[in-house]
């Protein structure tokens, strides 16, 4: 089994791990309703998903 023959330095974990910060969810644009929703799920203002309304909102 290999063993590691010098410890690895901070620089050398921290600039490894600098690609792996979390960036914010995308949004994407209703084109009912023209608000901003998570991309692929029913929009939370009008119930449609694909020009199909899958649920009525309100009353």
């Amino acid at each position: 089994m290999a063993v590691p023959r010098h410890k690895t330095s901070k620089q050398k974990q921290r600039s490894r791990r600098a690609h792996s910060a979390l960036e914010p969810a995308g949004f994407s644009v209703c084109p009912r309703c023209n608000q901003e929703k998570p991309p692929h799920r029913v929009c939370d203002n009008c119930g449609f998903y694909r020009n199909i309304e899958k649920f009525k909102i309100g009353g």
